[in-house]
Parts: structure tokens; C-alpha cells; sequence
């Protein structure tokens, strides 16, 4: 199936600030999903988010081992649930986070990978790993949102991993959290250019 036009736009039109394009298997399943074009913006902005934290992270903590390609799937696809369920695109709701893992399984993704569309809202689940909160924070921050008790795990996490200093790893998150949260209202209004439905 073509995407809508209003579809290919939100993948792949220029933003400002600008964004990073989605990976290819994910705009391609977008695409045969007929994905809502508000929601393919929504990926595409916390995507692009979620590329800065986990180069933060390789230049900050480069001792610390991170899957950047699971976090970035992880980000890109996290509420593709919202294509089952999409009055959780204007409401809130939790149905689409068990619903985007089965569709990811169903078409052929690793559990691995399909994972984060049923933990990106459950950063205080037993196992949580590192990525689960980077996708987690990315899915905050993109819109300037700073939840104290997500931070606190990713820095317990940093000071744990690094064996330094909990202060230390809260200055350095927080001061990458607030250049990206000053960022928001330009991928605010991206997203919000593009209608609910196609």
C-alpha cells in the first residue's frame, strides 16, 4: 500500500529544528500499516530524541555498553500500538503497549526489539533495562516532560555502571535533558501539523 501523502510527509518532510529520518524497516512498516500521519511525527520526533541521548551516552559513558540500535527501534516504534488503538492518539490510554508488541511479533520483529512498545511506559518494571529507560526518557523529554522518578533510575544506573558519583551523573543528565527540552515546542508543532487521521 502507497502511504498517504499527508503519511509521507510526516516521514520524511524537513523540521525545524530538523529530524532525523526514521530506520527504513520501520518508515516501510508505517507505510503498509497506514500508519495516522500525527503518530508517524510523534515516532520521528522522540526517534530523533532518542538518536541525542544515545550519543550522549557514547560520548559521556563510553564504558557503559548500550544497544543503540535497540534504543533507536525501540523510540521509532514505541506507540505503534496507536495504529490498533487510535483514540489513544488525542486520549490517554494504555491498551496500544501490548497491542504495538504483538503487531511488531506479528510482523516478523525480534522480541528483543518488539519489547519496547510494551515497556515504554513502565520504567519501574522488574528487569527494566538501560535502553527500556532511554526510550522511556526519550519519549518524556521530546515535549520538554521531566519525570523525576525516570531520571533517578537512568542516573542510579549511570552512578552504578561508572562507580561514580550520583550528584555527578545528575548534573550530567539534567544539563542533556534541558538542551533537549529547549527543543520542544519546534517538534511540538511538527507533530501537532499533522492530522490524527489520514
Amino acid at each position: 500500500m502507497t502511504p498517504s501523502s499527508a503519511l509521507s510527509r510526516a516521514l520524511h518532510a524537513p523540521a525545524d529544528p530538523p529530524l532525523r529520518p526514521l530506520p527504513p524497516a520501520v518508515v516501510d512498516l508505517l507505510g503498509s500499516l497506514d500508519a495516522p500521519p500525527r503518530l508517524a511525527a510523534h515516532l520521528r520526533a522522540v526517534h530523533h530524541v532518542a538518536v541525542q541521548v544515545v550519543e550522549w551516552m557514547e560520548h559521556r559513558y563510553p564504558e557503559i555498553a548500550v544497544d543503540r540500535a535497540a534504543v533507536l527501534f525501540g523510540a521509532a516504534t514505541h506507540d505503534i500500538g496507536k495504529t490498533v488503538h487510535t483514540a489513544e492518539l488525542s486520549e490517554p490510554g494504555s491498551s496500544h503497549e501490548e497491542a504495538g508488541r504483538e503487531l511488531l511479533l506479528a510482523h516478523g520483529f525480534e522480541p528483543d526489539l518488539a519489547r519496547f512498545a510494551g515497556t515504554h511506559g513502565s520504567w519501574t518494571a522488574p528487569g527494566a533495562t538501560l535502553e527500556d529507560l532511554l526510550v522511556s526518557t526519550a519519549d518524556k523529554v521530546w515535549k520538554n516532560k521531566r519525570v523525576p522518578e525516570l531520571e533517578d533510575l537512568v542516573i542510579s544506573h549511570l552512578a552504578r555502571a561508572t562507580g561514580g558519583e550520583r550528584w555527578e551523573a545528575y548534573l550530567a543528565l539534567d544539563d542533556l535533558l534541558a538542551r533537549i527540552g529547549g527543543e520542544a515546542d519546534g517538534r511540538l508543532a511538527y507533530q501537532a501539523s499533522f492530522p490524527v487521521h489520514g
